[in-house]
């Protein structure tokens, strides 16, 4: 192995060092690089400590600033919050104003429709009374017309009768007049044809004579019944059956 060598700073000899030589200057070296070792450990404990520090601070420093930001962000958002719900109480204030007053209308608006309704139920009420009133007074009055009617109905009846029955009985007479006048006039005829009759053939003339007779009486009375008497049988040569205008037999003529 080489032994180490050093150089004469001045002369420039290079001196071998030997074991005794350079123990002094290698413990001197040993110790000059320990403590120089130790500086630097030291100054980096140092150095590390007050990067601690440091570090620390900033660690502080920065919770402090997130704290003072916190801080300023939570007041921000608390007065954000404050003024968010002022401005929204503000609006549901008058948007409950206006829905109360919306609804205080409405209820106005629905109690006049009551009033109304009931005035008008008030006097539909009192005008039904007075038509129920009406309708008793006209129900009493009819009862009492239809009592005085049937009253001078029954009164009038015995008055009607009697007309009717004076009125029929002086139709029937002059019906039976107007037949008397009409089978005297016939009469008088038939004496007429008789004479006539004598001057001809009896037979012939009388034959004559009864169809005369016959569409004579059925000219003049339409409504009888006239009806030839058989050839042959006693008796007249016609049957006049006298039938009233109601289709009632009233008598018979031979």
């Amino acid at each position: 192995m080489t032994e180490p060598t050093i150089v004469c700073p001045n002369c420039k000899t290079e001196i071998k060092l030997t074991e005794s030589l350079a123990a002094p200057l290698i413990e001197s070296t040993r110790r000059q690089f320990e403590q120089r070792l130790a500086q630097k450990d030291t100054e980096i404990v140092q150095r590390e400590q007050a990067m601690r520090e440091k570090e620390k601070q900033l660690s502080e420093d920065k919770r402090k600033l997130d704290d003072q930001v916190a801080s300023q962000v939570a007041e921000q958002l608390k007065a954000e919050r404050v003024r968010v719900i002022a401005e929204e109480s503000k609006k549901a204030k008058l948007a409950s104003a206006a829905e109360l007053e919306n609804k205080a209308r409405e209820l106005a608006e629905l109690q006049e429709v009551l009033k109304s309704r009931d005035e008008k139920l008030a006097e539909a009420q009192k005008a039904q009374a007075e038509l129920i009133k009406k309708q008793r007074e006209l129900d009493d009055a009819k009862r009492e017309l239809d009592l005085t009617i049937e009253k001078r109905v029954q009164d009038g009846l015995t008055e009607v009768r009697a007309l009717a029955k004076k009125e029929a009985e002086d139709e029937q007479k002059l019906k039976v007049m107007e037949k008397e006048q009409t089978i005297t006039a016939m009469q008088k005829q038939i004496e007429d044809l008789k004479r006539r009759a004598e001057q001809g053939s009896q037979q012939l003339q009388g034959e004559v004579q009864e169809l005369e007779l016959e569409n004579l009486l059925r000219m003049k009375f339409p409504f009888d019944a006239i009806d030839p008497v058989p050839k042959g049988e006693f008796g007249g040569d016609v049957l006049h059956r006298v039938v009233s205008t109601g289709g009632q037999a009233g008598g018979t003529i031979l």
